[in-house]
């Protein structure tokens, strides 16, 4: 109480302006008209507020772009296909804005939606247990942000059970999807949801 200077873990959950003092707290989307970064962008915004008005707004952006097609030709009754399982991405978000780097780096969480796929790109590599080589392993997770998971699953983002990729996974499986694919350095975590083909 007698402390009045902010952390970090405070600005994000419950500050007015995060962004004012972690520069790289928010979330980047693009929706680009193409399968190149360099094709046009057709849709754009940079997402900030605390971690959960972000991690709120984003996926609010995400579902606009995430139609659902009504099939009324191909039997008796109506099919519905969604491109994607909502809760696949979301599960994605969520572990990006957990595990990412918030020091050395004004990097946000980069949200890249193309024709052909999404890319959700995380500032900061593996971290802990998780390496570049068992990335994604089933069993292995680890928490460089603790109290950050502490947070999301307060307001009920997350369960911190380390289930999010293997979740994310299996819907992707369900939908028809192909897997989920990772491409991992020390300095980010790119996850690529494909769509159907």
């Amino acid at each position: 109480p007698d402390e009045t200077t902010p952390t970090v873990l405070g600005l994000l959950s419950i500050g007015k302006t995060p962004q004012d003092f972690l520069s790289g707290a928010y979330a980047q989307f693009l929706r680009i008209d193409g399968i190149e970064l360099a094709d046009p962008v057709i849709d754009e915004e940079d997402i900030g507020g605390t971690l959960v008005e972000m991690l709120r707004r984003t996926e609010e952006k995400l579902s606009a772009h995430n139609r659902t097609m009504i099939d009324i030709v191909s039997s008796p009754t109506h099919n519905k296909e969604i491109a994607y399982p909502p809760a696949a991405i979301q599960q994605i978000l969520y572990n990006a804005a957990l595990h990412r780097t918030y020091e050395s780096t004004n990097s946000p969480v980069r949200v890249y939606w193309f024709n052909d796929r999404i890319e959700i790109i995380s500032p900061g590599g593996p971290y802990g247990n998780v390496t570049i080589e068992n990335f994604g392993s089933s069993g292995i997770t680890d928490y460089r942000n603790p109290n950050i998971a502490d947070v999301l699953k307060t307001f009920g983002f997350i369960q911190s059970f380390g289930r999010g990729i293997a979740t994310a996974r299996k819907l992707m499986q369900e939908n028809g999807n192909p897997d989920l694919e990772f491409q991992t350095t020390s300095s980010a975590v790119v996850c690529v949801l494909r769509g159907k083909s």
